[in-house]
């Protein structure tokens, strides 16, 4: 008899072998076309030494990739603090028992979850500039961080309803029973714990936001990924440039993607001990008390 798990049932000695098999070819089938995209850009002299060589040289890091590394996370940095305080605005208005809020709240929410972020920037990009709303060289910062914003803040506030309503009733009763008022119970008890719960949503949105950044290249904002088409158009080295850009941001999510974990582990940490202090001193008040 095969051992069987929740998901489904522990392939048998057939089906195991049938698997390997599977597995054997497709890895053979992606090797043979690694092989045949490499040979092709090897034959069009992509993969020379030459085409690598300016990576080597302080003035194009200096005069290209730093400036768009410092567009990417100046943009990031700005869109996730305001799609923070806006998506838990949002989110927490969804769910006010005032209807005109919670309607109002809604239909935010679901209109810029519907408008595609490329629209938002290039929108708010001439809107901005019409009215002289910033400073001409800020006009495309201004456009990026306002699509990204409305867009992500649209998510994540859904993100923090879902994460409210995840959490047991006996919550809200508790809170209600000590006399906490609806805001007090949202603020005090409810948002707390969601925000420990939907940290690993949230960090998957933190990256989408970094990632998007690249997008602001339609409203010719200076970041990372227009930056490397640039120095391949300038060398004529389209694969190594994307290739280092595509690095760099890899690079810089994987960064993001740990300080957001070390922030999750660290708030868990803080959550378990604040909770065995209470367990704690309840467990010495009656002990007192049958004193």
């Amino acid at each position: 008899m095969t051992e069987s798990t929740v998901l489904y049932d522990a392939p048998g000695p057939r089906a195991f072998v049938r698997d390997i098999l599977i597995s054997v070819v497709a890895l053979f089938a992606l090797s043979a076309i690694l092989v045949f995209i490499v040979a092709k850009l090897a034959a069009k002299g992509q993969l020379t030494a030459a085409k690598w060589e300016p990576f080597t040289t302080a003035d194009l890091w200096k005069t290209y990739i730093l400036p768009g590394a410092v567009g990417t996370l100046t943009a990031a940095a700005l869109s996730i603090v305001l799609a923070l305080a806006l998506g838990i605005t949002l989110g927490v208005g969804r769910m006010s028992t005032n209807r005109l809020i919670c309607w109002a709240s809604g239909t935010v929410v679901e209109f810029f979850r519907a408008v595609p972020v490329l629209i938002m920037m290039i929108f708010s990009y001439f809107l901005f500039a019409l009215y002289d709303v910033f400073p001409s060289k800020q006009l495309a910062l201004a456009g990026v961080v306002t699509g990204l914003t409305l867009y992500n803040g649209a998510v994540i506030a859904e993100i923090v309803r879902a994460g409210v309503n995840a959490l047991p009733r006996g919550q809200s009763e508790a809170a209600a029973a000590l006399g906490l008022r609806g805001s007090q119970t949202m603020r005090i008890v409810l948002l707390p714990q969601a925000i420990t719960a939907m940290l690993p949503a949230l960090i998957s949105q933190l990256v989408v936001v970094l990632k998007d950044t690249a997008i602001g290249y339609q409203i010719s904002f200076l970041e990372m990924v227009r930056q490397g088409t640039i120095v391949g158009a300038q060398y004529s080295n389209y694969v190594p440039a994307l290739t280092v850009i595509a690095v760099l941001m890899i690079a810089l999510n994987v960064v993001l993607s740990w300080l957001a974990t070390r922030v999750d582990a660290r708030l868990r940490r803080r959550s378990r001990t604040a909770a065995e202090t209470t367990e704690v001193t309840q467990t010495a008040e009656r002990d007192t008390a049958g004193a």
